[in-house]
């Protein structure tokens, strides 16, 4: 097999996998400008007149707002929150790693193992008794604790690239801990703090199993609200999907920012 038809036949894999992963999504955008008969129609129609009243109504029934604004405090907040944390200590387990930081990576990556719902009913019932429950500063507590393992573990590795020359002569140069991670070490792993920020967004925006089970009418998010499409007198699967729509759009303008940066981010260490 010659190198072009070898490059040829993986292009084209590339982009039949890519059309494979983009196909829900336009799927559902689609879905959201049809009426609810055709959009649950049998076989599927793909020549229909458009019509954006779902879009209308999705936006202006009651609550959406509320909806949006918890998304964007709980995913925003979470996020700062982990980094605050998370930074420091992997700043110190990618720089000044000692016998005991295999074991703090081991334990923390050990918090993600159980699953949800193997914790949901301690959470609810230590939630309730600390007044946590369908409160915005618990699903920000909460959040954290589940993003602060993905920024330690993303982190550290981005630091451990910085290179230790550059530390010992900031060292010598008079240079305390806290200043070289805020004047050297931040700003030399930029385009992975980014990446790292953009995927704990996206977790803390999309997560939908605690939420729906730890807050109510007062902390919950835009998972929650599309989901209430699916009622006692059916599923209204047009109106739920310009609803789930209009929820990607703020995720997909923060990757479109982001992209050169997140590229970046995802591939530091690949190549030197």
């Amino acid at each position: 097999m010659t190198a072009r038809l070898r490059d040829g036949l993986l292009t084209l894999v590339t982009y039949i996998l890519v059309l494979a992963l983009f196909f829900p999504i336009f799927w559902t955008v689609l879905a959201g400008f049809k009426t609810e008969g055709t959009a649950v129609a049998q076989p599927p129609v793909l020549f229909f007149t458009p019509t954006f009243d779902n879009f209308r109504e999705a936006l202006t029934n009651a609550g959406y707002t509320g909806f949006f604004v918890n998304s964007v405090i709980i995913s925003v907040c979470s996020t700062l929150v982990a980094f605050l944390l998370g930074i420091p200590a992997a700043f110190a387990l990618g720089l000044f790693p000692t016998e005991k930081s295999a074991g703090t990576l081991s334990w923390v990556l050990s918090t993600k193992m159980m699953p949800a719902v193997g914790v949901i009913i301690p959470l609810i019932i230590i939630f309730k008794q600390i007044h946590l429950f369908d409160s915005i500063p618990g699903m920000i507590i909460l959040y954290t604790s589940i993003n602060l393992p993905l920024v330690i573990w993303m982190m550290r590795s981005f630091f451990a690239e910085i290179p230790k020359d550059l530390i010992e002569a900031a060292r010598v140069d008079g240079a305390q801990t806290l200043q070289i991670l805020i004047g050297i070490a931040v700003p030399f792993v930029t385009p992975g703090l980014a990446a790292t920020a953009l995927l704990c967004l996206i977790f803390s925006w999309n997560e939908f199993f605690l939420v729906v089970n730890l807050a109510g009418p007062h902390a919950s998010t835009l998972p929650v609200y599309i989901a209430g499409f699916m009622t006692s007198e059916g599923l209204f699967w047009a109106k739920m999907s310009a609803a789930s729509t209009l929820a990607v759009i703020p995720v997909f303008i923060a990757g479109w920012a982001a992209q050169r940066s997140l590229v970046r981010g995802l591939t530091m260490g690949a190549v030197k």
